[in-house]
């Protein structure tokens, strides 16, 4: 859809790629008419990222705008806030040591056998520097590969895993920091799952490299050393600039990302200030 109105009395700004837009005329505090959830349905297959500025929203709206969406996915791993069985609370207070939360290329809860096709995040407080969220086009770089390797990835399969973070041995299990976030280690974290390794959008019907540093762990039928150098050039070329967007923040904005087309990473950078973010995820369903 061409920028501008976009039905329901919405305003879709696409970024200049076409990767990522603002969402303006909206108020997702109140149930949305049908003509105006179809533009944002519309904006959102289009577009992967959408941010919406100035959403001044309770939990029990926050909620409400999510399963407009679809219904709610399931989190794990993390303690969600008292009450509220869907809802985490990414908090770091100014005085923590501890790595910011999300800091690595990923693929929201990928491991899962149907990953959350949406993840919903909005802004409650943002510190002065730093906390923007970066964002990568796993479609468009997909397209940019040759046929050659299109056909060579075709019938791949990744195995996903959250050990390296979550596991009983991970990353946050061997943290000294005292942590805000209740992160659960857990052997179930241990545990694999195989994707394909291309993925078809269920809407747009694109494919997308489904792949991710964080949560893949190595690629079906290949040995180790196969495995790290399809992975790594993937990264590599996943990782160029011309795929990136970078979101900054102000309070009171929502973002909505697709995570069937997209990795994202969460910068740092804001030392010594409070940020606190409230998040939801969308169900998704088995990746084809």
């Amino acid at each position: 859809m061409a920028d501008g109105a976009a039905g329901g009395g919405i305003q879709v700004r696409p970024r200049e790629s076409g990767f990522g837009a603002e969402v303006t005329g909206v108020d997702l505090s109140k149930p949305l008419p049908p003509a105006a959830l179809a533009a944002v349905r519309d904006a959102f297959a289009r577009h992967a990222v959408l941010s919406f500025p100035d959403q001044p929203l309770s939990l029990d709206e926050l909620e409400a705008f999510t399963l407009q969406i679809g219904p709610f996915g399931e989190d794990p791993f993390i303690k969600p806030m008292p009450g509220r069985p869907n809802v985490l609370e990414l908090r770091r207070e100014p005085d923590e040591k501890a790595p910011n939360f999300g800091g690595g290329w990923h693929s929201d809860w990928s491991f899962q056998p149907a990953p959350p096709s949406a993840t919903i995040l909005r802004s409650e407080v943002t510190p002065p520097v730093g906390g923007d969220t970066l964002f990568i086009d796993a479609a468009r770089a997909y397209d940019d590969l040759s046929d050659t390797m299109k056909a060579m990835l075709a019938p791949l399969r990744a195995i996903h895993s959250a050990g390296r973070p979550y596991g009983a041995q991970g990353m946050f299990a061997r943290e000294t920091e005292k942590r805000t976030m209740e992160i659960i280690s857990s052997p179930e974290a241990d545990k694999t799952h195989p994707h394909p390794l291309v993925r078809t959008h269920p809407v747009t019907g694109r494919k997308a490299l489904f792949v991710s540093p964080v949560y893949t762990v190595g690629v079906e039928g290949l040995t180790d050393m196969e495995s790290d150098a399809v992975l790594g050039f993937l990264y590599k070329h996943l990782l160029q600039e011309k795929y990136r967007l970078r979101h900054t923040w102000k309070p009171g904005m929502l973002l909505m990302w697709d995570n069937r087309c997209t990795m994202h990473f969460a910068e740092g950078g804001y030392d010594g200030h409070l940020r606190v973010m409230h998040r939801t995820t969308v169900a998704g369903e088995v990746p084809v």
